[in-house]
């Protein structure tokens, strides 16, 4: 069934973004409290980016669980 394969790519790039935003926050804790404390901002704002397109793709990992249950 294309939605089973359809799930196991949308998990792969959920897996993915959680670790862009993990190596995101941990240069940008480098960066806090600094001089340069404007990169650490900017990369906390892209974490924040990262973690919101995670939560869309949870959504649509739901939905195909849904469509698959139907």
């Amino acid at each position: 069934m294309p939605a089973s394969s359809d799930r196991a790519e949308l998990s792969t790039l959920r897996s993915q973004l959680e670790e862009l935003a993990r190596r995101a926050m941990t240069v940008a804790d480098r960066y806090d409290d600094t001089p340069d404390s404007q990169i650490a901002s900017d990369l906390y704002a892209a974490e924040r980016t990262l973690l919101n397109a995670r939560r869309s793709l949870d959504r649509a990992i739901a939905a195909l669980d849904d469509l698959t249950r139907s």
